[in-house]
């Protein structure tokens, strides 16, 4: 069957997606919503369908049966919502919201509507996050050690607080939902951020250098390091397993053990394109085995960087159950 797609912001990451989109089997893109129309209408006069400056009267005017929600953190209001309760599937990129409070009054739309949802964490969907579950599999895990050392996005609500939520929320929530993915669910998170280089950047709010230390509730414990002082650096994962360390990021694999290392090097199928597949997939025939994260599981990961940021801000450590 076809899936007929729709999308709630026609940006930089919702391009992304399109451009997808349009080489996967039984995907369909037949509207386009931006509050720039002329973004939305660009995107119809490439890909057909029709364009609005509302995303309500796209929802009221083209049948559809799913929606690419792809806004900035704070631009999450009912779009989700109303998705929700007109039976619309729900793909949902990173960060999911700004406040828990929203993020769980969405959650509770979907649940209560029972439609499928996908939550944009597209590190899972690469061939070194398999690995890693593999090799990792069965054992022990003792450390994480987790880095986003990125540069300044040129959006100008990214660098504003209240807007983003900083870089541990927007980049960085990537690094945080691949800890979880390995080594479970965080209990406890301690932050220490600040802003110290990037002072004479204008309007900006959010801090430029950030630590969080993790306690899981294995037992495990953690660290995540980010920066957005340009130059980028790289953005990675260590994991200290039960006599083997695993290192990798979205392209690059080692796997250490005392027998020796083992290493893979590679040009990766998309993982975007797998993500925007499997859900593709899912809501074609009613299987959701191929999302790798729904929205509830990506709650969970915007928890921890609410928290981070809760604790940067108070000087304490923050439970994830407070949060």
């Amino acid at each position: 069957m076809s899936v007929r797609i729709g999308f709630v912001g026609c940006g930089g990451i919702a391009n992304a997606h399109m451009q997808n989109l349009v080489k996967i089997d039984g995907a369909e893109m037949v509207a386009f919503s931006d509050i720039v129309e002329e973004k939305a209408r660009k995107a119809a006069d490439q890909y057909g369908g029709k364009a609005f400056a509302d995303y309500r009267a796209m929802y009221d005017g083209v049948e559809m049966d799913a929606v690419y929600v792809c806004l900035p953190p704070f631009a999450h209001t009912d779009q989700e919502i109303l998705a929700a309760q007109a039976g619309l599937a729900l793909f949902v990129e990173k960060p999911l919201a700004l406040t828990m409070d929203k993020a769980r009054e969405i959650e509770a739309a979907i649940a209560d509507a029972g439609v499928i949802s996908c939550a944009a964490y597209h590190w899972r969907y690469h061939d070194t996050a398999k690995w890693a579950r593999e090799a990792l599999a069965g054992g022990t895990i003792g450390m994480v050690l987790g880095w986003w050392m990125g540069g300044l996005p040129g959006v100008a609500w990214w660098r504003v607080q209240d807007q983003s939520g900083g870089q541990i929320l927007e980049q960085t929530t990537h690094i945080i939902d691949m800890a979880r993915y390995l080594a479970g669910e965080v209990e406890r998170v301690s932050a220490e951020m600040a802003l110290r280089v990037m002072t004479d950047v204008e309007n900006i709010s959010v801090p430029d250098v950030g630590t969080v230390n993790l306690r899981f509730a294995s037992g495990a414990i953690g660290n995540i390091t980010n920066s957005c002082v340009p130059p980028g650096w790289k953005n990675g994962l260590v994991v200290i397993g039960d006599r083997k360390t695993v290192i990798f990021d979205q392209s690059n694999f080692e796997l250490r053990t005392s027998a020796g290392a083992e290493t893979r090097t590679f040009q990766p199928i998309a993982a975007h394109f797998r993500e925007s597949e499997g859900f593709v997939n899912a809501v074609a025939t009613g299987d959701a085995s191929g999302i790798l994260s729904d929205y509830s599981d990506g709650v969970k990961s915007l928890a921890v960087s609410i928290a981070a940021n809760k604790s940067a801000q108070t000087g304490e450590p923050v439970m994830i159950a407070d949060v």
